[in-house]
């Protein structure tokens, strides 16, 4: 029998596998674009009730990550996980729930009733996208493979964005612009297509233990069962992860990267108005073409890892550089005051849009290597948890984001529904869009320089795990495999595999000896 590790994933299954962002990139950004008008307009919700709601949410929801991510790591020990699998029951589970989206885009229901359904859809975004972001660590253990498997999850979210944006209007085409009706019909006909989605998801992919295998290596943790102790063992856990010096590098550089589009994308909009004096129109036009350059941009860089075989660290400066001239020009343009062609605006947005797909994909394709960095240290397969991690300090510093964002403008000066602003306040504009994206930008450029991650170091890393999984003596590992093993995990090789970095991890005594 075919190992899971060792089936082939072409494009088919990577797009049945990428599908689900449809529900990732799209349910939010609907959400993002509609609901607080919506909840104004036709749910007879003040701004306070309805800013409340995302506010409790976004609270809920940053707790309710590495909980979900925790539970499936563990859920394999359960007769349901042993029986639909630790990851995609959940798959299952959620496919018909996706209905409950429709519920949030009903009128006359009171606040009580749009929380609820609100928190649900919190609740149910963490069993789908948690366990579902683990699936490509699981599903293929080549290189190129799961870059495959990123690259066309990332396609399929910028899609998700941009039907979020263009099917309501296309409804108001046949409904009018101020029916309500036109987003309880888009709450529908994005309930099934998520619902869809979601089974196609569980239906084309597999996990690692899906396929009993000559050996089963499993390491008794001794961990003792009971809440307290769950509850225990999840922090224990969030702490650990950070442990791993791959992946502290690489939250320092998904945390930073991610956050300086946060900022660009929160002021684009005033630097257009009141920097270039500009109509508000412009802004949609060139963002929408900065969305269409992303999906051949996501294509491309996929090509620079997997056929060119450079290294994540070298794209991702890439990526980087493209954008600091991207600011450069746009800083250009206001100091200047000149009038830029259209066609070379366009140009700029159509290099800004390819450049921020290499953003956006190349972390979380990095991110499906993180747990065999994390197996040569604790021994397990921790997926669920770095998943949880990277969506809790993704969430808490887009919040923290935007609160500084209002902050600063505050106290330059700005002023609301003002079709002029004082100097101060463009000064702040500048420096949030210009400066303060390209030092965000730059913490994460130079941290590329010490990410080892490439394709070469995983393959020694997998190796080593194979050797040691068929009972392989620590002291047979070659030099180079043990500076490949300090690199990536930041331990000494004899630290690890349980030795001490292994022991403090896991936070238990082992079964097993080197």
């Amino acid at each position: 029998m075919v190992k899971p590790t060792e089936r082939r994933v072409g494009y088919g299954v990577a797009l049945g596998y990428g599908i689900t962002d449809l529900f990732g990139g799209g349910a939010f950004a609907i959400i993002g674009t509609w609901l607080l008008f919506f909840y104004t307009t036709y749910c007879g919700l003040s701004v306070v009730e309805a800013g409340s709601i995302f506010a409790i949410a976004r609270v809920i929801d940053a707790v309710l990550s590495p909980i979900m991510g925790y539970i499936t790591d563990n859920f394999g020990d359960t007769w349901l996980g042993r029986k639909f699998g630790r990851r995609r029951f959940f798959l299952l589970l959620s496919s018909p729930l996706m209905f409950l989206y429709a519920l949030l885009w009903l009128t006359d229901m009171g606040y009580w009733y749009y929380l609820g359904t609100y928190l649900s859809i919190e609740l149910l975004s963490a069993m789908v996208l948690v366990p579902w972001e683990t699936l490509a660590a699981e599903m293929t253990n080549r290189y190129e493979e799961r870059s495959r498997l990123s690259g066309v999850r990332m396609i399929c979210s910028q899609l998700g964005g941009f039907l979020a944006v263009s099917v309501p209007g296309v409804i108001m085409q046949f409904t009018g612009k101020d029916n309500s009706f036109t987003y309880t019909l888009t709450g529908l006909i994005f309930s099934c297509v998520f619902c869809i989605a979601v089974f196609i998801t569980w239906y084309s992919t597999w996990e690692a233990k899906d396929v009993h295998q000559e050996y089963d290596f499993k390491v008794d943790t001794q961990r003792s069962s009971g809440v307290i102790n769950h509850l225990k063992y999840l922090v224990l856990d969030l702490f650990s992860s950070f442990r791993i010096r791959a992946f502290r590098l690489h939250i320092l550089i998904y945390i930073f990267s991610f956050t300086a589009m946060d900022v660009f994308g929160s002021v684009f909009t005033y630097y257009v108005v009141y920097c270039l004096s500009q109509d508000a129109a412009a802004v949609s036009g060139w963002l929408s073409i900065a969305a269409f350059a992303s999906v051949p941009g996501t294509y491309g860089f996929m090509l620079l890892l997997n056929r060119l075989n450079m290294t994540p660290s070298a794209a991702l400066r890439l990526s980087y550089s493209c954008i600091f001239l991207v600011l450069a020009f746009l800083f250009t343009v206001y100091l200047t005051k000149t009038e830029v062609p259209t066609l070379l605006f366009s140009a700029v947005f159509i290099l800004l849009g390819a450049a921020r797909s290499g953003l956006y994909y190349i972390p979380w394709n990095i991110y499906s290597f993180i747990p065999d960095i994390d197996e040569i240290v604790t021994q397990q397969r921790r997926e669920g948890i770095f998943a949880g991690v990277m969506v809790l300090t993704r969430k808490s510093t887009v919040a923290i984001a935007i609160m500084i964002i209002g902050l600063v403008l505050q106290e330059s000066g700005f002023v609301k529904g003002s079709g002029a602003q004082p100097e101060s306040a463009l000064g702040a504009i500048i420096g949030l869009m210009i400066f303060a994206t390209a030092a965000l930008l730059a913490v994460s450029f130079f941290a590329t320089y010490k990410f080892k991650l490439t394709r070469e170091t995983h393959k020694v890393l997998l190796k080593e795990i194979a050797r040691r999984k068929l009972g392989g003596d620590y002291r047979d590992c070659d030099a180079s495999t043990r500076v490949v093993i300090k690199q990536l995990t930041g331990y000494e090789y004899d630290q690890v595999w349980g030795g001490d970095a292994t022991r403090l991890a896991v936070g238990a005594n082992l079964s097993t000896v080197k």
